[in-house]
């Protein structure tokens, strides 16, 4: 094959937006506006109506806004935080930044989302909320683990940083709970040209703790009424963002076309394992993960046949060397850990055509020998 099929196509989004956005730069270039100001606001305005919340505050990426939704809330040193063993170490990270202790728990093995029975057999006393992390592209069981989190008292709060416009039964992600947190990185479905980020929610007093707390803690100019971070969106990002808010449906349309198509091209071919959707969420596939046996040997395969793909992710969070000292050990989150043996995340993007897509699946049924 001598197709070249990237993993991801990010210039193909930039080129659809250039003649909108950089006009816009050279303005903000001209009036040296860059940080807050009147896009940020818009960017805000227009993604909280988005996603059907009050309160959008952009901040300056994925991790940060995760730290400031748990700040928010009142997780600090010695609080406990449930996640899933099968997500990107940021949102265990930002739980270690205020001082808490990630508490990692398996997946079902259908969807690769937090298993609301784990999740809530691991609650203890020093519990202080839950995360279930929108992974992939589509929600997690946010219908179950509200009434654990309710009967409890946890706070819950939303990593929606792979997920925005995906809905389920309960609502739009980072518009169910009461804190939201997510990721603009560049190859999200909603991604800047750089970092940035956001905390949605609909209580004014967390919206205003969270901005406070995103600018050095303070209120007015040099009036600081706590210890803060400095966390704040740039008027850059923003005018990305909001070109790119108002292509986001037809963009996640595109997807779940090329997810629909995938599905048929891999149907049939050896041992792979196409994703499967919860019922009653609406995917919007940030990512195509399947599943094979010899996924090391498959995936240099893809790369010798010219086609991308990642691993999301190799080494659930509780095995790695970053928080080797929580104890973590095999057999603690099976299904997580088999899974990560396996896992392949195939092309996926918005401007993604049919024939690499054939290209993907030809390779992929040489490469397990269909």
């Amino acid at each position: 094959m001598n197709a070249r099929v990237p993993f991801l196509d990010l210039a193909a989004q930039q080129a659809e937006i250039a003649d909108e956005v950089i006009p816009v730069w050279r303005d903000q270039l001209a009036a040296a506006a860059f940080i807050g100001g009147a896009a940020v606001e818009a960017f805000e305005r227009e993604y909280a109506e988005y996603i059907g919340v009050e309160h959008v505050v952009g901040v300056s990426n994925g991790t940060d806004a995760l730290e400031l939704a748990y700040r928010a809330v009142g997780v600090g040193p010695g609080d406990e935080i449930i996640m899933p063993a099968n997500t990107f170490i940021a949102t265990a990270e930002a739980a270690s930044r205020v001082g808490a202790v990630p508490v990692f728990v398996d997946v079902d093995d259908e969807h690769l989302l937090i298993d609301p029975e784990a999740a809530e057999a691991a609650i203890t006393s020093r519990t202080k909320a839950i995360v279930p992390v929108h992974l992939f592209g589509q929600t997690a069981p946010m219908e179950l683990i509200g009434p654990i989190a309710a009967r409890h008292g946890l706070e819950i709060v939303e990593d929606a940083a792979q997920s925005q416009g995906a809905r389920g039964p309960a609502g739009r992600a980072g518009a169910v709970a009461r804190i939201a947190a997510t990721s603009f990185y560049p190859g999200k479905n909603l991604g800047a040209a750089g970092d940035a980020g956001a905390v949605m929610t609909n209580d004014a007093a967390l919206a205003d703790r969270v901005r406070n707390l995103a600018a050095h803690g303070s209120s007015a100019k040099y009036v600081h009424d706590r210890v803060g971070i400095n966390a704040r969106l740039d008027a850059v990002q923003a005018t990305v963002l909001r070109a790119k808010l108002r292509r986001l449906d037809g963009w996640n349309a595109a997807r779940a076309a090329a997810a629909a198509r995938y599905d048929e091209l891999l149907a049939g071919i050896g041992d792979v394992r196409t994703p499967a959707v919860r019922p009653g969420n609406a995917d919007v596939w940030h990512l195509y993960v399947i599943r094979v046996a010899d996924r090391d040997g498959v995936a240099d395969a893809l790369a010798a046949a010219g086609v991308g793909c990642g691993i999301h992710y190799p080494t659930p969070v509780h095995l790695t060397e970053a928080y080797a000292a929580l104890g973590g050990r095999r057999g603690q989150c099976p299904t997580a850990e088999a899974a990560a043996d396996r896992i392949l995340s195939l092309p996926m993007f918005p401007h993604l055509t049919p024939a690499q897509q054939d290209a993907v699946a030809d390779a992929l049924a040489c490469a397990v020998g269909a």
